[in-house]
């Protein structure tokens, strides 16, 4: 089993192209249970950050060589709480980023992410 959830549609968790590594959103899914097991937005958080840090390990990529994150967020008051375990993962100079609140993010999540980074 990897260290994080599968696909939950016709797509791929991540795909590598000159280079780059482009991630697909993740959710905050636990990849033993397959469930999201949090309604606390830095749980959630914390797990979708941990998913796409396995799938960089898998890849040999650390968080620092990350570029770009594009970032959904259900409820755009939980914004604060966010960035504060989003800084726990990522450090000056910290990748460009984009933040939306969205209607509804699969899964009832309160959070998806998904990412660029620099192979190599």
């Amino acid at each position: 089993m990897s260290n994080y959830p599968k696909a939950i549609g016709p797509y791929s968790a991540y795909r590598e192209v000159n280079g780059l590594l482009f991630i697909s959103g993740q959710l905050p899914i636990n990849p033993d249970s397959g469930e999201i097991e949090s309604h606390d937005i830095k749980e959630q958080t914390k797990q979708s950050l941990k998913n796409i840090g396995a799938i960089l390990e898998e890849n040999g990529i650390s968080y620092d060589k990350v570029i770009k994150t594009t970032c959904f967020l259900a409820d755009i008051n939980d914004f604060v709480a966010f960035n504060e375990i989003y800084a726990e993962f990522f450090k000056a100079p910290y990748p460009a980023r984009s933040a939306f609140a969205v209607k509804d993010i699969p899964k009832g999540a309160k959070v998806e992410i998904e990412i660029i980074a620099q192979k190599g």
